[in-house]
């Protein structure tokens, strides 16, 4: 929002430390461990059946396809894939109908994995575990908080739905890292077609636990953990939140309490849940009613082999394919073409000669569209040989790139039909010469200002003569004419 004033990152004498936990519901059609339908938006309370209601006499079984989903997400993270044993969690919660939940404990399904970031960094994964999911309690008047309700109702829908947590190690620095290895963790879901991973359904959600340190220490201080954060920019304002509110504390000699907290979006804070509880408080035993789960070496071997390209991946092969074209993609580029699922597009447009600087500028700052299938990488190719030619400026390459977009038709068809073609450079000079004397005063402002003010000066001007030209000037040639006049100017 314009005019928000953005409070201050955490201190240099502070370190934070943040581990996330993300549940992610599994792509089944079916529970976990009953047959009703694993479906998002259905009338409350009626996928439900005696297992996932807990009533007694009720018997789990146990759903494969979730299994491999998990073991094939476990592999995908570079995880140790084994014998598992499902155990029963006790604890009391409203939306639990059995008052336990069927999870794993000291022996998950993965352990031991990692995921790499679009930065090169790596952040160690812990385990990843199967478990079932709870009901959803709705909390009605006062706004829908608890402590305000007027009563609450209960959708056990989505009590049963199988659940994957992926377990981090506490390597997070930054709310930004956290950021970016959660949206990295959903495009490995949507690769390995594991989950759908729609935050705003609630498919995936994410606990953020957070700590600080003095910088330069190794400890790990008392941790608080933020529950269900729902988007990427409620996970980057609560864990930069937390922080700042664990360091005040520090820094005036008390502590946090370790804790579950909430988080307020819409007064940008945390508050209290309840006490943390210990692994010896949920009371874990095997669970009596499911066999252990015993994957051999075949099996493991056949899910490695069916993998799809990771975004880890594509990153690496878009990074190559630029190169070997001459240039080389930032990071940045590369993560958000491998996001939009246009890599491919970039590489076959690279292999048929196009610039690859120019090309990648194109498809990041000119191709955000939801529906971009009729751009070919042959025409993607022909546009950039227009531009690199001179034949059509960047504006004009921008609006061809729209167009393509929008119609599939070559560029070379759609820049004849709406009449583009560069300005030569004596036409241009003779225009930037006009726009110069037509607005004299500022142009000595531009000569005696200093660098902000002549580059916002600059952008007036060139803005005055792409109107002049309609868009048929070329804005880096504007520029050069610009510094020339004003070094005679000076002189």
């Amino acid at each position: 929002m314009s005019g928000t004033v953005r409070e201050p990152a955490l201190a240099p004498d502070w370190e934070l430390v943040v581990g996330l936990e993300v549940h992610v519901e599994l792509s089944t059609a079916s529970k976990l461990f009953c047959g009703c339908a694993n479906r998002f938006g259905d009338a409350p309370n009626t996928n439900v059946c005696p297992v996932c209601l807990g009533l007694p006499g009720s018997l789990p079984v146990v759903n494969a396809r979730a299994v491999d989903l998990a073991m094939r997400l476990g592999r995908a993270l570079g995880c140790t894939v084994g014998g598992a044993v499902f155990a029963r969690k006790n604890y009391f919660y409203p939306d639990m109908p059995k008052d336990y939940q069927i999870s794993q404990y000291d022996q998950p399904t993965s352990i031991d994995g990692s995921l790499e970031l679009p930065d090169g960094r790596r952040i160690g994964i812990e385990r990843a575990h199967i478990e079932e999911d709870t009901g959803k309690t709705v909390h009605i008047g006062g706004g829908g908080r608890i402590h305000d309700a007027d009563y609450a109702l209960i959708d056990y829908n989505r009590a049963g739905v199988p659940l994957v947590e992926i377990v981090s190690r506490p390597e997070i620095r930054s709310a930004e890292q956290a950021r970016s290895y959660v949206r990295e963790l959903r495009g490995v879901l949507l690769a390995t077609g594991v989950s759908d991973a729609r935050m705003e359904e609630g498919s995936m959600r994410v606990d953020a636990n957070v700590s600080v340190r003095p910088a330069g220490s190794d400890e790990l201080r008392t941790r608080c953990e933020i529950k269900n954060l729902s988007s990427l920019r409620s996970l980057g304002r609560a864990v930069e939140h937390e922080a700042r509110r664990h360091a005040a504390l520090w820094s005036d000699g008390d502590q946090p309490r370790q804790e579950t907290r909430h988080w307020d979006e819409a007064n940008g804070r945390t508050t209290p849940g309840r006490s943390k509880e210990d692994a010896d408080d949920y009371r874990y035993f095997q669970d009596p009613d499911l066999v252990p789960l015993a994957p051999d070496a075949a099996t493991v071997a056949a899910l490695d082999a069916a993998l799809p390209r990771l975004p880890a991946d594509r990153r690496s092969e878009l990074a190559a394919a630029c190169a070997a074209a001459g240039a080389a993609a930032s990071p940045e580029a590369a993560a958000l073409l491998v996001e939009r699922g246009q890599d491919d597009l970039v590489a076959a447009a690279l292999k048929a000669g196009a610039d690859p600087a120019v090309t990648v500028t194109r498809m990041v700052n000119d191709l955000a569209v939801e529906d971009w299938s009729k751009v070919t990488a042959g025409g993607l190719a022909a546009l950039v040989a227009l531009e690199t030619s001179g034949q059509v400026t960047a504006t004009q390459a921008k609006q061809l790139m729209a167009a393509m977009a929008e119609s599939g038709d070559a560029p070379e068809k759609i820049a004849e039909r709406l009449g583009f073609e560069a300005m030569s450079g004596a036409d241009l000079a003779v225009t930037v010469d006009e726009i110069i004397a037509g607005n004299a005063d500022t142009w000595q402002r531009y000569l005696s200002g200093d660098e902000a003010e002549r580059k916002k000066l600059a952008g007036f001007f060139t803005g005055q003569v792409m109107r002049a030209t309609k868009g048929r000037a070329d804005g880096a040639a504007v520029n050069r004419l610009l510094h020339e006049r004003s070094a005679r100017g000076a002189s």
